[in-house]
């Protein structure tokens, strides 16, 4: 039998990315925040009704960091409320449930990778709405899976590496923030964890998942700067300059290291890590040969 599997928030750069690593022998749909408003829990069970998915994989999230100091009502509708709403549904049709959180859940006051049952203390609103989307999931639908991570790219949509390749074609020089550190995570990469824990019914719980390796936002930088000069994405590289995070102040604090500890994940989800710079190699080969489209 064909397992139906749902994808929520499926016209984000996660949602894209499940759905062109989907596996065969699934059948796909795929509901952008138009289709599918999980805040309404009507609108989820008529949904569920109308699909009966074996399978919910959320990627539906509100993930302005920023603006969320602004609109924390509204990232809690979405991040906590609308999955809470998805793992309620899940949870009394039978339905297994990969719901995707954040490092941001963290304050970054740790001296070592976060392991998964490390306590949270997220710094602002964004992190906060995450967490309680976290414990919304699991008090409707204790079996569910959770699948955290952070400095998530891909070719689809707005992320960092995107808005570095747009500032590194228009000026000569850039400054970046030397002291926040993190692991990139290529959303190719995430959804392929992603779809790999769903083929293991049996995992349930908090999970973390992100590519190897450890980084700076400014050794991103530097790194995207000089292997889009090598695809051919840049005319030239940039003059890249380190500053702390106490020279670019943003309404909301960001965690001064956000590693986290992906040993379980890369044992149970049966995947070998990846370096962080080797995905972002093939991610700009894929912008390369494909577009942002």
């Amino acid at each position: 039998m064909t397992p139906t599997v749902l994808i929520t928030g499926a016209g984000g750069q996660l949602g894209r990315e499940l759905q062109l690593t989907a596996p065969a022998g699934v059948a796909l749909v795929s509901l952008d925040r138009d289709a599918l408003d999980i805040t309404q829990m009507e609108e989820v069970r008529r949904v569920f009704g109308e699909l009966r998915p074996d399978w919910v994989i959320n990627a539906a999230a509100y993930t302005a960091v920023d603006r969320a100091e602004e609109e924390e009502a509204l990232a809690l509708s979405i991040n906590a409320e609308g999955a809470g709403n998805l793992a309620a549904a899940c949870a009394s049709t039978g339905t297994g449930l990969a719901h995707v959180s954040t490092d941001f859940v963290f304050d970054g006051e740790s001296g070592h990778p976060y392991r998964p049952d490390a306590t949270p203390q997220p710094l602002g609103a964004y992190g906060r709405s995450k967490l309680e989307g976290e414990r919304a999931v699991l008090a409707a639908h204790p079996r569910a899976l959770i699948l955290r991570t952070g400095w998530v790219y891909s070719r689809f949509g707005g992320n960092f590496v995107k808005t570095m390749l747009r500032l590194m074609a228009e000026r000569e020089k850039l400054a970046v923030v030397c002291d926040q550190v993190g692991t990139p995570t290529w959303a190719r990469g995430l959804a392929r964890a992603l779809w790999a824990a769903v083929d293991r019914p049996l995992l349930q719980g908090v999970y973390h998942w992100s590519d190897a390796g450890v980084c700076s936002w400014y050794d991103f930088a530097v790194a995207i700067a000089e292997e889009a000069l090598a695809a051919g994405l840049l005319p030239r590289s940039p003059a890249i300059q380190p500053i702390p995070a106490s020279e670019y102040p943003t309404p909301a604090r960001r965690p001064a290291c956000s590693v986290l500890d992906k040993q379980q994940a890369w044992e149970d989800f049966g995947m070998a890590p990846v370096h962080w710079r080797v995905q972002l190699r093939a991610m700009l080969q894929d912008l390369k040969e494909h577009g942002d489209g």
